[in-house]
């Protein structure tokens, strides 16, 4: 079964849409290791209302932490530290999705950030980029840190308004497969996103470092 860790190059990339579209896609369960902020929706009900899979294909969270915020100060304002040996994949039959928090550099303690837990995860990642103004430099910074780590990339999923020009800039430069194109919906819902086709079969994606 296929296992994706979606990451993004930054805070509001479009990252649980993005994931929401892949769980439908596969048929997948899904899991957000670490939760900052529990005003509801958080992002595990989002998808829930989005995709409107049952309760157990969403597995639990390693941490919830309740203010929204960079999940190690989220953690400090809880008395908590975050335990990297606490993050273990879920069990299930079914393909899985893990949703990260903000982009690669985010902070889960005083020594490890979200692109730690992803090498630790050892799962192939989808990276998510906007499409406009600045996305270039960005998803080029992100793949570099992935590549510099070594952990497998499967594409990118670009979010946002199409814009060919930054498409074909990131294809070419960061030598890396789109994906998808994610364009504004003003219904998200299954429908809207499983009429969004894969430009590849997400079951076989080819990852490579």
């Amino acid at each position: 079964m296929a296992q994706y860790f979606i990451t993004g190059t930054d805070t509001d990339a479009g990252k649980t849409i993005a994931a929401a579209w892949v769980m439908l896609h596969l048929d997948a369960d899904y899991w957000k290791p670490t939760q900052s902020g529990l005003q509801p929706p958080t992002d595990t009900q989002k998808i829930q209302q989005i995709t409107g899979f049952s309760h157990d294909r969403f597995h639990p969270e390693t941490y919830r932490l309740r203010q929204p915020l960079s999940p190690h100060e989220a953690a400090k304002r809880d008395n908590i530290e975050i335990d990297m040996a606490a993050f273990t994949l879920p069990k299930t039959s079914r393909s899985l999705v893990i949703e990260g928090a903000g982009g690669l550099m985010v902070p889960l303690n005083k020594n490890n950030f979200v692109i730690d837990l992803i090498a630790q995860l050892n799962i192939p990642t989808i990276l998510i980029c906007r499409s406009g103004l600045g996305t270039i430099n960005h998803t080029l910074l992100s793949l570099e840190a992935l590549r510099a780590r070594e952990i497998p990339i499967a594409g990118i999923i670009m979010s946002g308004k199409k814009s060919p020009h930054n498409r074909q800039a990131i294809e070419e430069y960061g030598d890396v497969p789109i994906i998808a194109e994610i364009d504004y919906l003003d219904i998200i819902d299954k429908k809207s996103l499983l009429a969004i086709k894969p430009e590849m079969n997400l079951k076989d994606i080819k990852v490579a470092a």
